[in-house]
């Protein structure tokens, strides 16, 4: 049975799953019905070093840039409508290939376009991540947003971290306005 999480809270995964070294990240979302226009949710992971920026803008991988610069961490492809049931776009990350300058990695979501769309999560249900190792297949922890973010259009859903006693992953739930570019922004992304 998956670690069911609340918003702020963070476990071990070094604890909860001691051979956990592959995991696939699963985000996946409804859109409320009425909620107008088609909804374009993406996924993005920033893999963050010291002062919790990238070291280099292919530090971050998203639907343009599916891989990561260490081959560390895999973007699986981009669901355009959130369509069907399950995980909408997943993310494999390869703990044990990371290197180690690496001490976070800040798993996000934001929607496309929403100024012009006026879309917000407020009009998506069922918003979650979940980690799954790769391995056994067994989900490890699951983090359901709720309506905690309702008229935010981009958000750090949550974050895998590196430490002494190895990784944890800590269900942020940090939400705010803009989009995928004021996400490269916040991690240090030099965005054109």
């Amino acid at each position: 049975m998956p670690i069911s999480l609340k918003k702020g809270s963070k476990i071990s995964l070094a604890k909860a799953e001691p051979r956990l070294e592959r995991v696939h990240v699963g985000l996946g979302w409804d859109v409320r019905p009425g909620g107008g226009a088609a909804f374009d949710v993406d996924a993005s992971v920033f893999l963050l070093g010291d002062g919790r920026k990238v070291r280099r803008d292919e530090d971050m991988v998203f639907y343009n840039n599916m891989r990561s610069s260490c081959g560390a961490v895999i973007h699986k492809g981009d669901n355009r409508t959130g369509a069907g049931g399950g995980d909408d776009e997943v993310l494999v990350v390869d703990l044990k290939r990371l290197p180690e300058p690496i001490t976070a990695l800040a798993i996000c979501i934001s929607i496309h376009d929403a100024d012009a769309r006026r879309q917000s999560f407020g009009q998506i249900d069922n918003a979650f991540i979940r980690l799954v190792d790769v391995q056994t297949n067994i989900e490890v922890a699951r983090f359901e947003l709720g309506r905690q973010a309702p008229s935010d259009t981009a958000l750090l859903f949550g974050e895998l971290g590196r430490g002494a006693d190895g990784w944890t992953f800590h269900a942020a739930g940090e939400g705010m306005g803009g989009d995928l570019a004021s996400l490269a922004e916040l991690f240090g992304v030099e965005v054109a």
